[in-house]
């Protein structure tokens, strides 16, 4: 008895102990079985993490790119009056002329587009400039000739004289998305070199800053940095393609504040392509007034879609009225691109040229409708131009003027006369000599500038002007 009160509590106490550890074994076990997915699960979540991450290396992108992107310098001369600081003295003998003017300097940013010096830049970073500087990323300084330069979109094109340049190719930015990386490459405050990234955070926008009457303003809009100095300079993707030309930013400040914005490659190239092999671009015109089509217009007119721009003219004679667009129409395509705005619009407007067909399809009456329009150049007609046939009509020849001139004379800018034939000039009563300081009201300080507006004009245009003994001289002449 004594035996067996030993033997049975010390067989149940190991009976008890292996049954616990069989029990604690099971438990760990079913424990660790739960843990291991979730442990899987967060590995697997990382690699896809680090995946993504490769897709926003900027490196390739900048380094194709950098070099290609210039420093643009300019100096120009201000002869402008001043007050003597008497009213008086003013008044009987007129403000006074600097007579030792000090260079105003600027600069900006250029992109090269070819081997052989073709630069691309901002008009308003050249503009007033009387001598161009360009300066590589290795340093090399040229002196710049300027091809040519349109206000309206605000492009100019530059070229120096060298070879085996680094260059970037155009892309396409109609392909651009909203969300999409970009690089902004200039030089903001003279710090040459500079890349900043961004997304596109819109396009088409207009924000009307060129103040001219034909202004095509589509411009992308992104959150890349850009500061004074950067405009001219590359808006690139991530392949290093040209997509835009960064122009200007929404600031108070004068400094970025989160918004800067393009012009779009697509104007751009068209632009630059028809300054090199015309001198002058060749603008199409459809002949619409539009407007933009809201909920409140939809209901107006009854369109149960708000999609497209709203036609709220059509100009006799023009492409739009020969095709069959009437107001009120709506159109939704152009040559297959949608368009939802004005400015939209414009930019697919601008990528062609007089003589040009363009397949356009509207919303009438809630019926889609097909039409087929012929572009038409901005005096009406079908043909193309170069810059110096708009010159024939006149009968002169040109020369920009000294600083000596304009001091003398007190004028800031203006082209003279230096020898006249037969022409529109001679029988409108202009003589040899005549400084032309504007013509429609629009500042002349170029030999370009007189090409340019002439070009663009019909009917008659205005001429102000000097002649080199002081007397002030208008004319109007015909030039059809």
């Amino acid at each position: 008895m004594k035996t067996q009160r030993i033997i049975i509590p010390m067989v149940s106490a190991i009976v008890g102990g292996l049954i616990a550890i069989a029990v604690s074994n099971y438990f760990f076990k079913v424990r660790s079985e739960t843990i291991q997915p979730q442990r899987t699960e967060k590995v697997y979540y990382t690699r896809e993490l680090q995946s993504d991450s490769n897709t926003t290396d900027f490196t390739i992108a900048a380094e194709k790119s950098v070099d290609a992107v210039v420093h643009v310098m300019t100096a120009y001369s201000d002869n402008s009056s001043y007050s003597s600081g008497n009213p008086l003295f003013d008044y009987f003998f007129g403000p006074r002329n600097n007579p030792n003017p000090e260079p105003i300097l600027g600069s900006g940013s250029g992109v090269i587009l070819t081997r052989d010096g073709f630069i691309v830049t901002n008009n308003h970073v050249i503009d007033n400039a009387q001598e161009i500087k360009v300066i590589l990323n290795d340093k090399r300084t040229f002196d710049a000739k300027l091809v040519g330069r349109d206000p309206n979109t605000d492009i100019a094109l530059l070229k120096i004289n060298a070879n085996d340049l680094p260059f970037i190719s155009f892309g396409n930015s109609d392909e651009l998305k909203v969300g999409q990386w970009v690089l902004a490459i200039g030089n903001p405050f003279n710090l040459t070199s500079t890349v900043t990234a961004g997304i596109i955070s819109a396009k088409a926008r207009n924000i009307q800053i060129i103040q001219d009457s034909y202004a095509i303003e589509s411009f992308i809009q992104t959150d890349a940095a850009v500061n004074p100095g950067n405009s001219g300079g590359a808006l690139v993707n991530l392949k290093g393609e040209l997509v835009g030309i960064n122009t200007a930013i929404a600031s108070r400040t004068g400094s970025y504040s989160g918004y800067s914005f393009a012009i779009p490659s697509s104007i751009a190239k068209k632009i630059v392509t028809d300054l090199i092999e015309f001198g002058e671009v060749q603008r199409a015109i459809l002949g619409v007034k539009t407007k933009e089509l809201d909920s409140e217009t939809a209901e107006k007119y009854n369109i149960k879609e708000i999609k497209g721009v709203l036609v709220d003219g059509v100009y006799r004679g023009s492409a739009a009225e020969q095709a069959g667009i009437s107001k009120g129409d709506i159109i939704l395509e152009v040559n297959g691109t949608q368009v939802n705005s004005p400015s939209q619009l414009q930019e697919q407007i601008s990528k062609y040229r007089p003589n040009q067909q363009i397949d356009i399809i509207v919303n009438r009456s809630n019926n889609k409708k097909h039409f087929s329009a012929t572009l038409r150049n901005m005096k009406g007609g079908l043909g193309t131009y170069k810059i110096d046939e708009s010159l024939n009509l006149l009968g002169a020849d040109f020369s920009e003027i000294s600083d000596q001139t304009k001091h003398d004379l007190g004028i800031n800018y203006g082209v003279q006369i230096t020898e006249l034939s037969d022409g529109k000039l001679k029988q409108g009563g202009i003589r040899e000599g005549y400084i032309i300081t504007k013509i429609n009201r629009t500042p002349i300080k170029t030999v370009d500038d007189i090409k340019r507006i002439i070009g663009i004009s019909s009917g008659g245009v205005l001429i102000e002007g000097v002649y080199p003994n002081g007397v002030v001289a208008y004319y109007a002449i015909g030039i059809d």
